[in-house]
């Protein structure tokens, strides 16, 4: 006799804890089925897990799902589970239609994510219903507070429900009620109860387990002999005495005139499900959860273990209805012993949907994995090495966390309780990819531009508006046949004269770019190339060389349509600035210099799925990223230094913006370090974390690879990122941006917001208006004159660099100011000059040296631009800075129409506004003025400068 198909004789079906693709393909359940009268299956996150991740049966089936195109790893685990679900359902369709319906089912599992989320559960489960279309399939549905009313609304559609996670005999009463109330409401509508099906999955072995450790600690606490003997009495017998009264309670519940209307109309009962049946204390018999539990309209899971041992030794008899006083006194004792049963259940209810949580996770990871693994010609790699300081324990441990939390999660969800609460959730638009109509749209004007005949393109913008353009402009380069891209943000003379001089204006299409519409720098920009051009090719037809990309109903919007601008792009007013890249503030630009923007997009997605909700922090590139930015500048490794092989030399600049604005606020911060070249590692302190982006087609420069190992080895934090081809960037667009997010919810900042960058623009506009009333700035006196140089400073910094030294001369001065670096901090060079070679090549000596003098992080920062990017930081950030700031007269000052302040008013307005907010905040500050020749200039501040730091 076989005992396990003569389970049914005692009323009781037999089903399977266990299901992959290789045990249906290869025949395993139907054998089951056919030999030992198996009536159902019941999936779950772990057993899918061990399936997907820790065997390769399904690697051919990913790879198959990732040819058609590429998908999230929660839908490709989704559609394997479907599809196995859908094939077993069809192995068991003949005992469902030999029970007339009454078993023969399939169980899959809504997502353990929404065992909170009574909306989200019905939501998943109406889908997965409609998605296997199996009449013998139940979702499984826990028996959370939040599961209960999910349970009868879903019962209520027809949809057959498998609740699980059931321990209390309480919680079942309420399974029950909502059972019931959602058949009455079923046939309410007119629906036919025969076609429902349902059982309430009792766990059993989960409580012994909790109670015997409980009891445990009791047995080692007394000292009576007696009072060891009646407690070590109770161990393993609690969970069957809780089941067997639970049954009780079915008896009970499934009987009277309430009832009885029901099954009059078809009802069928709702069966109790032994599940968690596999013996976990090998003191036990491994049959002891079948043995005991056996009686009619139940179902025992099994797993193939637990089946296999019981069709070996296991002893038939009604067993579930004998001895329940027995069973009363159990849970008696177990209460006089100071044990709360209801306290356990809690615990393990809020444990299975913990445990269920955490295999989803390893899941979703295992099928994350595969999914890189088949696309890894298509995704830029990561690697992290975090060094010592423990930083790597301390990311493992918040990424841990974050990963409990469900933390990736609420970060789609948009949810700004993972920041500051205030009003993260509404600048969270660059999460989404732009819609394959827009990038249509994008790619027709583009071809329209290249067919008017343009042949140069001249960004105006600032900060976001300019500086992914530049980076997409200088990856790509110059496409043949389409104009050439130059990004101008400046307000130096000189720079806009050489951007001037570069093109024809009657072949240029000038994209002024401004989110608000409002930017001082786009505009006076504006009025002055509308100008020329109007000059050039007449007022009437100066606005056809003009669009704009800006905020609906922005300023801007409504000038471009006073001067009939030839297009209008509106921007996503949920996009943040710094955000924008990936957004028309990017993709336009983009697609007017001949980029292949639809694809540039498509493997954009492939990062973003790489990132998404479902994919836990071991195989998030982009949390990753996040977690140890986040940590390293909590363990004052905030400097953040950036390189980068020649083909992605601009993107250092886009990053230093995203990472200095965002986080740097409330005195905290990573401070971004770009177009330092690596020195050895003795020239370093500890307040360090370096970011190495290469482009896989760039040559190796094996002293740069030795410079950064060196730095590895000696334990400074290495993050290294391989961008496949020019075409990839988007990807690291996307990689930095989601980083950075999550870095500032590590810092405990938002992320979003810039509340210091708005404190400069004020000063300069009350400089610019004393200039447009008086015809001159305020004036203002040295504290030192030597040669062609004067310094400025105000009276607080100035007396304690007297008391440090500083006397008649420009090096004493110098050499005062630097004496002012403490461990940790960074030197700010704030240059308001052209941004060209020579100037760059001059400063950029100064700070290499300063570097490795002081063993400090050095920035070099070209203004105004840099006002709209690390100048938030500068000045909210951490107090860890040292500014020296580099002005000069203008040889050839150039006009803005309709202003009486010229280019180099405002220049200078925004060079003594940006001076005044940083003094006021407190920092230490010193502004360098070169008159006459800038080149004589900088060679005598150069000498002064190395004077001071030897």
């Amino acid at each position: 006799m076989n005992a396990l198909k003569a389970l049914q004789d005692h009323g009781q079906a037999v089903w399977l804890d266990f299901l992959s693709r290789g045990f249906i393909a290869k025949g395993g359940l139907k054998q089951l089925v056919d030999e030992d009268g198996l009536r159902g299956v019941t999936s779950n996150p772990s057993i899918f897990e061990h399936a997907i991740g820790q065997t390769n049966e399904y690697d051919e089936a990913v790879a198959q799902i990732l040819k058609q195109h590429d998908r999230p790893a929660g839908e490709i685990f989704e559609q394997l589970a479907v599809e196995d679900i859908q094939r077993a359902t069809d192995v068991l369709r003949p005992a469902f239609d030999a029970t007339h319906g009454a078993d023969g089912f399939v169980s899959i599992e809504v997502s353990p994510y929404l065992a909170k989320d009574t909306q989200g559960t019905i939501a998943e489960a109406k889908r997965l219903w409609q998605a296997i279309n199996r009449k013998n399939l139940m979702i499984k549905v826990p028996a959370t507070p939040e599961g209960m009313p999910a349970i009868h609304d879903l019962i209520a559609e027809g949809i057959n429900v498998n609740i699980t996670l059931l321990f209390a005999q309480a919680a079942y009463e309420e399974v029950v009620e909502a059972y019931l109330s959602g058949l009455e409401a079923h046939a309410a509508k007119g629906g036919d109860l025969s076609r429902i099906a349902s059982v309430a999955s009792f766990f059993v072995s989960r409580i012994d387990t909790a109670v015997d450790k409980l009891l445990d600690e009791k047995i080692a606490q007394a000292n009576d002999p007696d009072e060891k003997r009646r407690l070590t009495g109770l161990k393993g017998k609690v969970a069957i005495a809780n089941a067997k009264l639970a049954y009780q309670r079915y008896l009970r519940l499934f009987a009277g005139s309430r009832w009885e209307a029901l099954k009059s109309h078809g009802a069928r009962v709702q069966r109790l499900l032994w599940a968690s049946t596999g013996t976990k204390n090998k003191a036990y018999s491994d049959v002891l959860y079948v043995e005991e539990l056996i009686g009619p309209d139940t179902v025992n899971t099994m797993p193939i273990a637990t089946m296999d041992a019981f069709r070996d030794h296991g002893r038939l008899r009604d067993t579930l209805t004998q001895d329940t006083t027995e069973a009363q006194h159990v849970l008696g004792d177990l209460d006089r012993a100071g044990i709360s049963l209801k306290a356990v259940t809690d615990r393990l209810i809020e444990d299975g949907v913990r445990l269920f949580a955490d295999a989803a996770d390893k899941l979703l990871a295992a099928v994350a994995k595969k999914r890189i693994e088949v696309l890894e010609k298509n995704i830029d790699k990561q690697e992290l090495a975090l060094g010592g300081d423990d930083l790597k324990k301390k990311t493992e441990a918040i990424a841990e966390d974050w990963r409990v939390h469900g933390n990736i999660r609420k970060l789609w969800q948009r949810d700004k309780s993972l920041w500051t609460g205030s009003d993260e959730d509404r600048w969270l638009g660059w999460l989404d990819s732009v819609d394959d109509k827009q990038i249509a749209d994008f790619a027709a004007f583009a071809e329209e531009t290249k067919k008017a005949g343009f042949t140069d393109a001249v960004l105006l913008g600032m900060g976001g508006s300019s500086l992914g353009p530049e980076v997409l402009a200088a990856t790509f380069g110059h496409r043949t046949g389409w104009p050439r891209l130059h990004v101008l943000d400046s307000t130096v003379p000189a720079q806009i004269k050489s951007t001037e001089d570069k093109v024809e204006l009657a072949k240029t299409l000038f994209i002024v770019s401004s989110k608000s519409g409002s930017t001082t720098e786009p505009n006076v920009l504006t009025d002055y190339f509308f100008k020329l051009v109007s000059d050039k090719v007449g007022a009437d037809k100066a606005g056809t060389h003009f669009i704009a990309i800006t905020d609906p109903g922005s300023a801007l919007e409504k000038r471009a349509a006073e001067q009939k601008f030839r297009h209008v792009f509106h921007g996503v007013p949920s996009i943040g600035g710094r955000y924008s890249v990936l957004s028309p503030f990017g993709l336009v630009p983009a697609a007017i210099a001949g980029i292949d923007v639809a694809g540039l997009v498509r493997l954009t997605r492939a990062m973003m799925r790489t990132c998404g909700p479902d994919v836990p922090p071991a195989e998030n590139p982009g949390i990753e990223f996040g977690l140890a930015l986040g940590t390293a500048a909590a363990a004052g490794r905030d400097k953040v230094t950036i390189t980068a092989s020649p083909g992605l030399a601009s993107f250092g600049a886009w990053a230093e913006q995203l990472f200095a604005e965002s986080t740097g606020k409330h005195g905290k911060g990573l401070i971004p370090i770009d177009g330092e070249p690596l020195g050895r590692p003795e020239v370093y302190d500890n307040d360090r974390i370096f970011i190495d982006l290469r482009l896989a087609t760039d040559a190796i420069n094996a002293d740069h690879e030795r410079k950064l190992n060196a730095l590895q080895k000696a334990g400074h934090p290495v993050i290294r990122i391989v961008q496949k081809s020019a075409e990839n960037i988007g990807q690291e667009f996307f990689r930095f941006e989601i980083a950075t997010a999550i870095a500032g919810a590590v810092i405990g900042i938002n992320p979003f917001d810039q509340p210091d960058v708005e404190a400069s623009k004020v000063k300069t506009r009350e400089l610019t208006a004393a200039f447009e009333k008086a015809g001159a700035l305020p004036a203002e006196t040295p504290v030192c004159t030597e040669k062609s140089i004067k310094l400025y400073t105000d009276e607080n910094n100035a007396t304690a660099l007297r008391e440090a030294g500083a006397d008649g001369s420009i090096e004493s001065w110098l050499k005062a100011h630097f004496t002012r670096i403490r461990r940790g901090d960074y030197v700010a060079m704030l240059a308001y000059l052209a941004q060209d070679q020579k100037n760059t090549d001059s400063l950029q000596k100064l700070r290499v040296d300063m570097r490795d003098q002081r063993h400090v992080a050095t920035c070099l920062e070209f203004g105004p631009r840099f006002l709209h990017s690390t100048g938030q930081a500068y000045k909210g950030g951490p107090d860890s800075g040292v500014f020296l700031q580099i002005t000069s007269g203008d040889a050839h000052d150039l006009p803005i129409p309709g202003h009486r302040a010229s280019f180099g008013v405002v220049n200078a307005a925004q060079a003594r506004g940006d001076f005044g907010v940083l003094v006021e905040r407190g920092r230490r500050a010193l502004r360098v003025h070169l008159d006459g020749d800038l080149q004589a200039g900088l060679s005598d501040l150069a000498k002064a400068f190395e004077r001071a730091i030897s």
